[in-house]
């Protein structure tokens, strides 16, 4: 299924010139004090939730920026960054 994306340079183009890089999870852990467990955790597991998500993205056709946006798993609509709860 194709959908727009946004790339900061080149603007709106088709997802099929983009590479799909996972879900934002934050930093990366400090190493001091790391377990294997905790390593396994940050590296293979995502949490797949339905809804707007902050995702990485490769313009691999294009200018080849690594950026990240917000996107609604549901409609592959991109978005702003939702609203935080009170």
């Amino acid at each position: 299924m194709a959908f727009i994306i946004t790339c900061p340079v080149c603007a709106g183009r088709n997802s099929y010139e983009f590479r799909f890089g996972g879900e934002e999870r934050g930093p990366r852990p400090e190493e001091e004090g790391l377990t294997p467990g905790s390593w396994c955790e940050y590296v293979h597991m995502r949490s797949n939730a339905g809804g707007p998500q902050k995702e990485w993205w490769l313009h691999r056709d294009g200018c080849g920026l690594w950026f990240t946006i917000w996107r609604d798993t549901f409609t592959n609509l991109q978005g702003d960054e939702p609203e935080a709860k009170a």
